[in-house]
């Protein structure tokens, strides 16, 4: 008899898992929106493209310029600390400039008084030397014009002569010769008897080959050369 019953679930006495609460619990989830699935797929396209963009501005260095948001705060902070700076630098470089520029216009101003200073003691000096030169010139220039008297104080006939005649051949037009009279000097000499004549003097020794020549007051001829043997 009880092999014929057939046994449905209202033969069964209730229980708490009859009563299951409201929703898809465990692995009986319900289905979900097409956007919750393929948000995974989202997630991961954005992250490769960022490592993508990552790697390609390291490898081509772009990543340096790009400028981030907070760091136009800061390149603006340096910027003006730099515009300070090179105005301050350019403000030194002046002042050093202006300064420089002022020893060297007092430095230029010393030099070129010292100079002028110096041209002017030269000019000076040369202008002494010029007119002592001239002085020394016009009083012991050679006068061919001026009167010799050669006296011969050898035993060598027409000696005298001959030498008067070597300076005659000279230049010089007033040129006598004659014998000594009175004391003779103990070697050949030429006599003058000025200042103004002792270049004349030293040029007739020269020109007749005699070393000794001095000054004396007691000839009446302005030269005298007195020939020994």
């Amino acid at each position: 008899m009880a092999h014929k019953d057939k046994q449905t679930y209202d033969s069964y006495t209730k229980d708490v898992f009859d009563n299951p609460p409201a929703g898809p619990l465990g692995v009986h989830r319900g289905s979900r929106s097409a956007a919750s699935r393929a948000l995974p797929y989202v997630v991961v396209i954005i992250v490769a493209m960022l490592a993508g963009l990552l790697f390609w501005g390291i490898y081509s260095g772009e990543l340096s310029n790009v400028k981030l948001p907070w760091s136009s705060q800061e390149s603006s902070s340096t910027t003006t600390s730099s515009k300070h700076k090179q105005s301050t630098d350019a403000t030194k470089k002046q002042s050093d400039a202006n300064n420089d520029s002022a020893s060297s216009g007092t430095s230029t101003d010393t030099q070129d008084q010292s100079a002028s200073s110096s041209d002017a003691e030269s000019s000076s000096s040369d202008d002494a030397a010029g007119n002592a030169t001239g002085t020394d010139t016009e009083s012991q220039a050679v006068n061919h014009g001026t009167q010799i008297r050669v006296l011969n104080a050898t035993s060598i006939s027409g000696y005298a002569k001959s030498k008067a005649d070597v300076l005659s051949q000279a230049g010089y037009t007033s040129v006598s010769a004659s014998n000594p009279t009175g004391t003779v000097p103990s070697q050949t000499v030429v006599w003058y008897q000025n200042e103004t004549d002792k270049a004349t003097a030293e040029n007739v020794a020269q020109t007749l080959g005699i070393s000794n020549v001095q000054q004396s007051d007691g000839i009446v001829t302005p030269i005298v050369v007195v020939l020994l043997d």
